[in-house]
């Protein structure tokens, strides 16, 4: 067993395999102390998540040790294969999930030719094999199947090299192989993995209990199919999975269903909401208006991100400036800006990237708050000069439902509000923590237009990249891609090479944290922003650390940065 430094606000701990793995993860949860927010099981891993406020790092890497000291003295856990290491016998009543497949992945060529053999072999043998699922990461439902038990050749099959560039979209339903895993993605996202099908099974559905069709210890067979077999009863009729909301979206009301509602009183949160509520009106959207509050931490084991606002700060400060409660739920506006109706007596703020705000044609100066006189004030938000992330606070919060405890949009794995459009009502909230401040002047610097300085800490798996690669990485002037989204930033620069005995090598999948800079295969890092996937395969090998991660949300593409080694203890 290893712990390993995982920025400011984490540790990883490394063990021999999944079976010893799974046994740390049960360890350390039931003997979880104050100030641990997150335990992420990994393929061979478990990320260790704290809040430095109630729990130093040297404290937890301590109690870390203590209680995995134990770790070999512990029983091993029910359903492990003779070989060490996969679990079986976790899931109730041993039932067996049935996924039907078309094997028609676009890597199938790729696979068989890593697996030595013809293209209806690899079908023959990927679904001879029995599967359990080791853990669920990635994305919400997203399982990492690994061969299960013994016997029948199962364990036999090689693994497979993840692509040297990740895919930008890869499809719901797509059946993958990446290292000794299988796995399939419950919607479209970001993926590197090698794909060899496609299932109209639904993995993920957040109004289902439970919300994944596949969990930690579920057995899965695949079943090719000459088409796609919907499987009926795991659907829900009305929205998209994940997603919820009144009428199919998640406002109060929309022109489609304003005259339905009519006459009736809303539920928001497992309360009723008269009619009546005051509602701020989108009249122009933009690019991308996303509902966030401060996320969803803690459902990291199911595949379920923090998410969040991106800009943590700036939304904070936005819902300050209004008297809110900081986790308040409010508006993200990207870049191009929106336009909004009020209602009379509302008070707002706009923080976040730098531009011009007006009510009613006034100008409002930037992180100040000011209060619409009377009903249909327009709030228009222009083009950031500054910036990219304007933060939009309502007093009272927007009352939108929560899903799995958040109102935050989680772009990523499709999880909360829709993004906002033209028409949509907000339902003013109740979150309201005291007076709306009495001040003059917020002294915060708008943010910078072309450059940035990022501290940032090592990662787990530094020892996997050349001394020279963490040279480059420090003193080199990297530039933001234009690939650059709430799941992450990757930077153009030099390439980060990996020492040659980690030349080409798989790591297992483990835990990810936002902040934490990937190097893909072909040596570019990217870094993860608050819809990172839960666990991820590429080597991280320095971590942003918090103080400073909030910067990344206001860089635009284009933008020149720079990585600094932070000083002192975290």
């Amino acid at each position: 067993m290893r712990v390993l430094s995982y920025g400011d606000r984490a540790l990883l701990v490394e063990c021999d395999g999944l079976a010893g793995a799974r046994r740390a993860h049960r360890m350390l949860e039931e003997r979880r102390i104050d100030g641990v927010t997150e335990l992420v099981p990994g393929g061979r891993t478990v990320l260790v998540r704290v809040d430095t406020r109630v729990t130093g790092l040297t404290h937890l890497d301590h109690w870390v040790r203590s209680v995995l000291s134990r770790l070999d003295e512990s029983e091993p856990m029910r359903g492990e294969g003779a070989r060490g290491g996969v679990p079986g016998g976790d899931a109730p009543g041993g039932a067996v999930v049935s996924i039907p497949v078309v094997y028609d992945g676009e890597d199938l060529a790729d696979v068989a030719s890593a697996w030595g053999c013809s293209v209806d072999e690899v079908v023959v043998r990927h679904a001879a094999t029995e599967w359990v699922c080791a853990v669920v990461g990635f994305a919400p439902g997203f399982p990492y199947l690994v061969p299960a038990g013994a016997g029948g050749g199962a364990n036999e099959l090689p693994p497979v090299p993840r692509r040297a560039t990740a895919r930008q979209r890869v499809p719901a339903g797509a059946v993958a192989l990446a290292a000794e895993y299988c796995g399939v993605y419950p919607r479209e996202s970001p993926g590197g993995w090698q794909l060899i099908g496609s299932t109209d099974a639904v993995l993920w559905d957040a109004r289902r209990e439970p919300p994944a069709l596949v969990t930690a210890g579920t057995r899965v067979r695949f079943e090719p199919a000459r088409a796609v077999v919907r499987d009926v009863s795991q659907e829900s009729s009305g929205t998209t999975a994940g997603n919820t909301g009144v009428g199919g979206r998640a406002v109060g009301r929309t022109p489609e269903n304003r005259h339905a509602h009519a006459s009736e009183v809303e539920r928001i949160d497992g309360k009723e909401r008269d009619e009546g509520a005051a509602v701020l009106r989108l009249l122009e959207p933009g690019v991308l208006t996303l509902v966030q509050d401060l996320g969803r931490p803690g459902l990291a084991a199911i595949g379920v991100g923090a998410s969040g606002a991106f800009d943590r700060a700036a939304h904070r400060l936005a819902n300050r400036l209004v008297g809110n409660d900081e986790s308040a739920a409010g508006l993200e506006v990207l870049l191009v800006g929106a336009a909004l109706e009020l209602p009379a007596g509302a008070w707002v703020a706009v923080t976040g990237a730098d531009g011009p705000v007006t009510l009613n044609d006034a100008p409002v100066a930037r992180a100040h708050p000011v209060r619409a006189e009377r009903d249909g004030a327009v709030l228009r938000i222009g083009p950031a000069a500054r910036g990219v992330r304007y933060y939009v606070a309502v007093r009272g919060g927007i009352a939108v439902e929560s899903v799995l405890g958040s109102r935050s949009r989680d772009t990523l794995a499709a999880l909360g509000p829709h993004p906002v459009r033209a028409g949509d009502e907000l339902i003013v909230g109740g979150a309201v923590a005291g007076p709306v401040p009495a001040i003059d002047l917020v002294p915060v610097d708008a943010p910078t237009i072309d450059h940035a300085e990022l501290d940032v800490r090592p990662g787990p798996r530094l020892d996997w990249f050349t001394p020279d690669a963490w040279h480059r990485m420090l003193h080199a002037e990297w530039t933001v891609s234009s690939r650059a989204d709430r799941t992450g930033v990757r930077l153009d620069g030099p390439t980060l090479d990996r020492r040659p005995e980690f030349a080409g090598r798989e790591l297992a999948s483990e835990g990810m944290t936002a902040g934490a800079i990937q190097v893909s295969p072909d040596g570019v890092p990217t870094i993860l922003g608050p819809d990172h996937p839960v666990t991820g395969g590429y080597p991280v090998i320095a971590v942003v650390t918090d103080d400073t991660l909030d910067r990344l949300a206001q860089l635009r593409p284009g933008a020149h940065v720079r990585l600094r080694l932070a000083t002192g203890r975290p």
